[in-house]
């Protein structure tokens, strides 16, 4: 052993191709394990991280995958769900009145309660608020006569050919009358054409 330490001692760094081929040996297994050490830790951490990054990524596109996937196997069905929104959508505009039949729809209004047995006390329509594809049409009504009255007035424009629905109810009994109050707005829908 105290041999081999003097030996290294003598060893002249500057000139390593003279020294004891055990020596040399030695040496470059050490610098090629340096080495290799350096290219593990530099390259192939980079590689590592690249590498979960992807794993990561590739869990990601699998998920995307399989939502296009089902998606995809289910456009049959959609494409025929939407021909039947659009064919119902269709139906649902040719209720709305155009222009033309409006004042119609509010001479049906008026005889619906006319025969429903109720008193007009106000009739009156409002200014058209435009919406995106079609205009709403309120009409201010008053009316007096029984509750079964009411019910048959609100029935009858249910029944109307055209879309009419009524909104802000309010039923009251003036002090001293027999029939209730029923005031209340009557709102119909008519379809904008294609200039406005």
């Amino acid at each position: 052993m105290r041999n081999i330490i003097e030996e290294m001692q003598n060893l002249d760094p500057n000139n390593p191709g003279l020294w004891p081929a055990p020596f040399q040996i030695g040496l470059c297994m050490l610098v090629m394990a340096g080495l290799i050490w350096a290219g593990w830790h530099f390259h192939l951490s980079d590689q590592r991280d690249t590498l979960s990054n992807e794993v990561a990524r590739e869990d990601t596109l699998k998920g995307e995958f399989e939502r296009k996937q089902i998606r995809s196997a289910n456009l049959d069905a959609l494409k025929d769900q939407m021909l039947e929104m659009e064919q119902s959508f269709g139906d649902m505009l040719r209720q709305l009145p155009n222009r033309t039949e409006i004042a119609g729809l509010i001479v049906d209004v008026s005889q619906t309660g006319l025969s429903a047995g109720l008193e007009f006390e106000l009739f009156q329509p409002q200014a058209e608020q435009p919406a995106e594809f079609y205009a709403r049409l309120p009409i201010s009504i008053r009316v007096s006569g029984s509750y079964h009255e009411f019910g048959e007035f609100v029935s009858g424009l249910a029944q109307l050919p055209r879309i009419v629905t009524t909104h802000d109810i309010s039923i009251q009994r003036a002090q001293g009358a027999e029939d209730l109050t029923m005031s209340a707005t009557a709102m119909t829908y008519r379809a904008l054409g294609e200039s406005e």
